[in-house]
């Protein structure tokens, strides 16, 4: 029995579907907050390309707040002085670079389609953006009153928690 172009279309389409989600789920996770494995080597392959400092001995923190949030790149170890500087160089040039809608570095990193990323482009206007050194490195603050830009930022930096893997924490 030969079966009818309908079934096979709609065995087509049940069997893509079940590809896409099983891709999803790879890419995201399990827990929907951190992407595959090669996914995380793919990101550090091209961190290293844009971000001077070591990803092995530095670790990004992301702060969600009410008005936007907060970006910390620190040492491990705060007495590497060579760490600490090549932070506190990239989050300054980052900080400027982000104040004028060049998101390029993050683009080049994550790929065009991250999440947040258009948006913060379109509307860095709005966004008050505020480079400050600490003691083991440095941080980026975002505020802004737009609610749709909040929304932005927590997705821009939800995908960097995924994407980065153990060099990335929220918090």
């Amino acid at each position: 029995m030969k079966p009818s172009n309908r079934r096979v279309q709609a065995l087509v389409a049940v069997l893509a579907l079940v590809v896409a989600a099983t891709a999803a789920y790879v890419l995201v996770g399990r827990d929907g907050q951190r992407a595959s494995a090669a996914r995380q080597a793919e990101i550090a392959a091209r961190s290293r390309q844009v971000m001077p400092f070591d990803l092995e001995r530095t670790t990004h923190h992301f702060a969600e707040s009410a008005t936007g949030g907060v970006q910390t790149v620190t040492s491990d170890d705060p007495a590497d002085a060579g760490q600490v500087r090549l932070i506190r160089e990239h989050l300054t040039a980052e900080a400027a670079s982000f104040g004028e809608g060049d998101y390029g570095d993050p683009a080049s990193i994550h790929g065009g389609e991250m999440p947040g990323l258009r948006d913060l482009e379109r509307g860095h206007g709005r966004i008050d953006i505020r480079y400050a050194e600490l003691p083991a490195g440095a941080r980026i603050t975002y505020a802004t009153s737009d609610a749709s830009l909040v929304t932005a930022l927590h997705a821009w930096f939800d995908a960097q928690v995924a994407d980065h893997g153990r060099h990335a924490e929220h918090g």
